[in-house]
C-alpha cells in the first residue's frame, strides 16, 4: 500500500499489529530475511574512500552466519538474557556482528567512540557492563588507549574483545598491527583479552548455543542519549519496539522494490545508522554500503560521495542537515544519479533554504523525519509518494500515535492542542522505549492521557489539519529573557537565510538582569566573507520579535558538532558561561583566575573557578547568574 497521507496510515492500521507477522525478535526479523534471499548481496564494506571500489562482501546467509557466530562467542564470555556488553566501536562489519549477535545474547550498550576516557568508565559502571568490544590498539587510534586507563576503574568489566583492523590493511601493516598487540596484551596480562575473530571462527554458524526463545519485551539495547542539549541518559531499548520500527518505517516508504542499494554513513552507536540503515534495509533483502570506519566523517567520503552514488547505484542514504550542507558544496557535474530515489534527514532540523537548494540543485527528494532513542528511532517522516511539506517533520508512522498536548501547571494532561497550535509533542506505540537505567531520569517522563501512558519528549510542536507535524522548538533549548520565551529555531532561520551563512545556531547566554539574553554563533560557506557587524544588521530587518533579536553574532570557523553531525550546543553554552566569568574578572581588574567549565550529570553546567584569593570579591557577582559555581582550590 502507497503511503500518501494520514489517511492511509489510518487504512494500514485496520489490519491489528498482531495479524502483519513481526519477529519477536531482532535475531529472529534477520533470521527471516535469510530464509527469503539468502544469496543476495547484504553488506559491503570499504575501509578507505580513496579505494572504495574495494570491497568486502556478505551475502545474506553469510552475514547471518557471521552474527550467529558473534552471538555464541559472546554467549561462551557469560552474556545471557539481562548480562550488558558494550561496544566502543567505529563503523566496521565486525560492529554490525557485535550489535545484532550482542543482542541474541543478552543487552547490547552503544557507547560513542569521541567520549573522553572518564565518560565511558562512568557510562559502563553504571550499566555494569561485563564485557567490552572495541578496536584493537593501533597507531591510528585512541580508543584502546582511553579503555585501557579506565580498566582498573572497572569492577564488573570480565572480559575485553579486540576488533582487529588487520582484514581491511595491507600485509606490512598487519605485521606491525600484530607486534603493537602483543605489546599491549602482554601490559594488561590482568584482564582477559580476546580476539572477535578467533573467537567467532571457533563457533557454530547454524543455531545459537543458548537453545533461546527471545521475547518481544525482553530488554535488547541500551542506547546513551542527550543529543544536543540533554545530559547523558542509558536509554533501555526492547526487541519488540526495534523491529516494529523497523517494520513501521519500511511500510512508510512503500511500495518499494527490494534489493535497494542503501548508503550508511552515520555512526552506529546512533539508532538512526543502526536502524535506518541497518535492521530495516536487512528485515527488507536490501543491500547496505558501510562507508568507511568514520562514517560521512571519514578522509574523502563527502567529496567523493556522488562517485560512489554512480559506482554503487545507490538508491537512498540518510543524513543530517550537516552533511547535506556539505555534499552541495562537492562537484556533481558529469556523474550518473540515476539511482537516487531519496534521502531521509532526520536528527536535527533542516533549515529551510538549505532544503530548497539541496534539491533544486541535486534533484533528489528529501524526507524529513523526526524520532527519538526513546521511541525506537523514527516516529514521523514525510510521505516519499505524497506531499512533502518543507520544514514539517511529516505524518506519524503506523501504529504509533503521536499528538501536541498542553499540560497544567503540575504536568498534568489538560488537553490535545488545537489545529495549529503549540504543544508538547506526546508519543504512545510498540516503539517505546522501557524507561532510562537511572530512575531519576524517568522522573515526568509519562503523561498520563485516556488511561494510556505517553512519553513526554520533551519537543514543542504543532500539528496542522492534514495531520502533519511541525516542531517549533524544543522545551529545554527555549530562551528564556526576563520570562519571555524564545525559540532559537527563529533566530537560526533568519540567519540562515543571508547567502554567506552555511550554518547557524542560537543559545541564551546568562544573563544578570534578564536571567539570559539571545546570542548566535555562524559558520560561513566555504570561500564567503562575512563581519559579525553585517550578519547582526541583517538579524534586525529579517527577525520580528524584537526580543528574540541576538544581542551578539559571533561567527567560528566550524560550530562543534556531535558525532552524528548535529550542532553542539552545549559547547557554546560553556563557552558563554566561561566569557560571562572573564567579563566579570576583566571588570575587577582580577588576575590569576582559571576557569573551566563542566557538564555535571545532575547539576547541568558548571563553572569551575580557581580564584586565588579573589573568591570573596568574586562570589556575590557571580551569584547573580544562573549558573552553578564550583570554587576550586
Amino acid at each position: 500500500m502507497t503511503v500518501q497521507t494520514l489517511n492511509d496510515i489510518e487504512k494500514l492500521e485496520r489490519v491489528p499489529l498482531s495479524a502483519r507477522g513481526l519477529a519477536p525478535s531482532t535475531y529472529a526479523a534477520l533470521r527471516q530475511a535469510v530464509e527469503r534471499t539468502p544469496q543476495a548481496p547484504a553488506l559491503s564494506f570499504f575501509a578507505d574512500a580513496a579505494d572504495f571500489t574495494r570491497t568486502f562482501e556478505w551475502n545474506y546467509y553469510q552475514l547471518f552466519a557471521d552474527i550467529t557466530r558473534a552471538a555464541n562467542a559472546f554467549h561462551d564470555l557469560g552474556i545471557k538474557p539481562g548480562e550488558v556488553l558494550a561496544f566502543i566501536l567505529p563503523n566496521l562489519p565486525e560492529t554490525h556482528f557485535t550489535i545484532w549477535g550482542g543482542e541474541a545474547a543478552g543487552i547490547v550498550m552503544a557507547i560513542n567512540p569521541l567520549l573522553e576516557a572518564k565518560q565511558i568508565a562512568g557510562l559502563l559502571n553504571a550499566a555494569k557492563a561485563s564485557v567490552v568490544v572495541t578496536l584493537a590498539p593501533s597507531g591510528g587510534s585512541d580508543l584502546w588507549p582511553k579503555l585501557a586507563s579506565q580498566l582498573d576503574q572497572l569492577p564488573t568489566v570480565r572480559h575485553v574483545v579486540w576488533v582487529s583492523m588487520e582484514p581491511y590493511v595491507a600485509e606490512p601493516v598487519r605485521v606491525a598491527m600484530k607486534a603493537v598487540a602483543q605489546k599491549e596484551r602482554d601490559l594488561h596480562s590482568g584482564i582477559a583479552i580476546h580476539d572477535l575473530l578467533s573467537l567467532m571462527n571457533a563457533q557454530p554458524h547454524t543455531h545459537l548455543k543458548s537453545g533461546r526463545q527471545i521475547r518481544q519485551d525482553e530488554r535488547s539495547s541500551y542506547i546513551c542519549t542527550g543529543g544536543t542539549t540533554g545530559l547523558p541518559k542509558i536509554a533501555a531499548r526492547t526487541h519488540g519496539s526495534e523491529v516494529f520500527n523497523a517494520w513501521a518505517m519500511a511500510a512508510h516508504l512503500q511500495p518499494r522494490r527490494s534489493g535497494q542499494v542503501i548508503f550508511c554513513g552515520l555512526p552506529l552507536f546512533h539508532v538512526n545508522g543502526q536502524l535506518v540503515t541497518g535492521l530495516m534495509p536487512w528485515t527488507q533483502g536490501d543491500h547496505v554500503i558501510l562507508g568507511t570506519p568514520h562514517g560521512y566523517r571519514g578522509e574523502g567520503v563527502i567529496t567523493r560521495f556522488w562517485e560512489m552514488v554512480e559506482h554503487f547505484g545507490i538508491n537512498f542514504f540518510s543524513g543530517v542537515p550537516t552533511v547535506y550542507a556539505a555534499l552541495l558544496q562537492t562537484d556533481r557535474q558529469g556523474r550518473d544519479l540515476s539511482s537516487l530515489r531519496y534521502a531521509m534527514c532526520g536528527a536535527a532540523p533542516m533549515p529551510a533554504e538549505l532544503f530548497r537548494e539541496f534539491e533544486q540543485k541535486t534533484g533528489l527528494k528529501i524526507l524529513e523525519g523526526y524520532g527519538l532513542t526513546e521511541g525506537a528511532c523514527v516516529s514521523s517522516v514525510n510521505p516519499p509518494h505524497g506531499e512533502r511539506r518543507i520544514g514539517s517533520i511529516g505524518i506519524r508512522i503506523a501504529y504509533q500515535h503521536m499528538r501536541a498536548v498542553l499540560l497544567d501547571d503540575c504536568g498534568a494532561y489538560l488537553r490535545d492542542a488545537n489545529v495549529d497550535e503549540t504543544g508538547l509533542i506526546t508519543i504512545s506505540g510498540p516503539n517505546l522505549f522501557a524507561g532510562y537505567l537511572e530512575e531519576s531520569h524517568n522522573r515526568d517522563l509519562w503523561i498520563e492521557i485516556d488511561g494510556q501512558r505517553w512519553l513526554n519528549t520533551g519537543d514543542l510542536g504543532r500539528q496542522d489539519a492534514q495531520g502533519y507535524f511541525w516542531l517549533t522548538g524544543r522545551k529545554k533549548e527555549l530562551i528564556i529573557r526576563g520570562g519571555h520565551n524564545i525559540d532559537p529555531k527563529q533566530i537560526e532561520e533568519a540567519l540562515q537565510l543571508h547567502p554567506a551563512v552555511a550554518l547557524a545556531a542560537a543559545i541564551g547566554s546568562p544573563d544578570v538582569y534578564s536571567g539570559e539574553v539571545p546570542v548566535a554563533y555562524v559558520q560561513l560557506r566555504p570561500g564567503q566573507t562575512c563581519n559579525a557587524e553585517e550578519l547582526e544588521a541583517f538579524a534586525h530587518l529579517n527577525i520580528n520579535e524584537r526580543a528574540a533579536v541576538p544581542k551578539r553574532i559571533e561567527i567560528l570557523e566550524t560550530l562543534p558538532l556531535t558525532a552524528v553531525g548535529k550542532i553542539f550546543k552545549p559547547a557554546l553554552q560553556q563557552r558563554e558561561i566561561a566569557r560571562v566569568v572573564q567579563q566579570e574578572v576583566d571588570r575587577l581588574g582580577l588576575a590569576d583566575i582559571a576557569v573551566e567549565v563542566v557538564q555535571d550529570n545532575r547539576r547541568g553546567h558548571v563553572a569551575c573557578i580557581r580564584p586565588g584569593t579573589s573568591q570573596e570579591i568574586l562570589a556575590p557577582l557571580l551569584g547573580r547568574y544562573s549558573f552553578q559555581v564550583e570554587w576550586l582550590k
